[in-house]
C-alpha cells in the first residue's frame, strides 16, 4: 500500500509548507519570499516532469492549451503571492483556514459553471459546513487593537489567495486538453516564476534580495521543497492508488498545519476557532466522498 504512504506524505509535507512559509516572512519581504521560493518549487516540477516522461509531448501542445496554462500559472502565481502576504501579517491557524476554502468556491464555480451538480444537495450542505466552520476560525487577533484596514489585510490577501487558488482550478478544467499534469504544473510554475520576479523588479525590490536573512532563506528553500516533495507523493499517489482515498487523505494537511503551528509558533486555538475546525474538517471529507 505504498500509495497509501505517499498520499500520507503529500498531506504531511503541504501542512508543513505554510509553517516554514511563516518562519521565512518574519522580516523578508513577501514579494521577494514568493520569488525565492518558487525558484526551488520550479526544480522539482520539472523533475516530476521529467521521471513521469511527459517532457516530449511539450511539442505537442495546442495553441488553446499554451493561452490556459499561462493563464492558469497567473491565477497559481497571483494565489501564492497573495498567500505570502497573509501569512506575513496574519496567524497560521487563520490563514489556512481561508485558502482552503478555495476548495468550496471550486466546487461552487464547477456546479454554475459545468453543471456539476451529482450528489448536488450533499454537496450544498457540505458547502455551507465548511463556510461556517471557517468562519467560527476566523477571530480578531488578540493584539489587533481596534482592528483597523491594517489589521484586517491577511484576511483580505488570505480571501483572494482561496479565490486564484479556485480560479486556477477552473482554469484547468476549461481548457487544458492533453497535457500530462506534471507537464502542466511545470510550464505553470514557470509563469509563476516569470510573475513572481517581474513584480519584485517592477516594484523596486531586487535590493532586498541580497538582505535576506540567511535563517529565513533557509526556510524558504525548506518551504519551496516541501511543496515539491508533497506535489511528488500527490501524484505518485493517484497514479497507483485510488484517487477519492487519496484525495482525502491530502486535505487533513490542515490538522498538519494547525499541529505544527501550535508546536512551533505557539499558535492557540480558541474554543470557538476548534468547533469550526471540527465543522470544516467533516465537511471537507464529507464532500471528498461524494465527488
Amino acid at each position: 500500500m505504498s500509495w497509501i504512504l505517499a498520499a500520507v506524505g503529500s498531506a504531511f509535507f503541504a501542512g508543513v509548507v505554510s509553517i516554514l512559509a511563516k518562519l521565512g516572512v518574519r522580516t523578508t519581504d513577501s514579494d521577494v519570499a514568493t520569488a525565492v521560493r518558487t525558484c526551488v518549487v520550479l526544480v522539482f516540477a520539472w523533475g516530476a516532469a521529467a521521471m513521469a516522461g511527459s517532457l516530449g509531448t511539450i511539442t505537442q501542445l495546442s495553441g488553446t492549451t499554451w493561452l490556459f496554462l499561462v493563464l492558469s500559472g497567473a491565477a497559481t502565481g497571483a494565489s501564492w503571492i497573495c498567500y505570502f502576504k497573509a501569512l506575513s501579517a496574519g496567524d497560521v491557524n487563520k490563514v489556512v483556514p481561508i485558502d482552503k476554502s478555495s476548495a468550496v468556491l471550486a466546487s461552487l464555480m464547477a456546479i454554475v459553471l459545468f453543471a456539476e451538480t451529482g450528489h448536488l444537495a450533499i454537496k450544498l450542505a457540505c458547502i455551507a459546513v465548511i463556510l461556517a466552520g471557517t468562519l467560527l476560525m476566523i477571530q480578531k487577533r488578540e493584539d489587533a487593537g481596534s482592528g483597523s484596514a491594517g489589521d484586517r489585510a491577511w484576511l483580505v490577501y488570505a480571501v483572494l489567495a482561496a479565490v486564484f487558488a479556485a480560479l486556477t482550478s477552473v482554469l484547468g478544467k476549461v481548457g487544458i486538453d492533453g497535457v500530462e499534469s506534471n507537464l502542466g504544473t511545470a510550464i505553470r510554475t514557470c509563469v509563476v516564476l516569470a510573475m513572481a520576479w517581474g513584480i519584485v523588479a517592477g516594484r523596486g525590490k531586487m535590493g532586498l534580495v541580497r538582505r535576506i536573512d540567511r535563517r529565513e532563506l533557509v526556510f524558504l528553500a525548506l518551504s519551496g521543497a516541501a511543496t515539491g516533495a508533497s506535489w511528488l507523493c500527490y501524484y505518485f499517489a493517484i497514479q497507483t492508488g485510488v484517487v477519492s482515498v487519496v484525495v482525502q487523505i491530502d486535505k487533513l494537511s490542515i490538522l498538519v498545519s494547525l499541529l505544527f503551528s501550535r508546536l512551533v509558533l505557539g499558535e492557540r486555538l480558541s474554543a470557538r476557532a476548534r468547533v469550526g475546525l471540527v465543522l470544516l474538517v467533516a465537511g471537507t471529507a464529507l464532500m471528498a466522498a461524494f465527488p
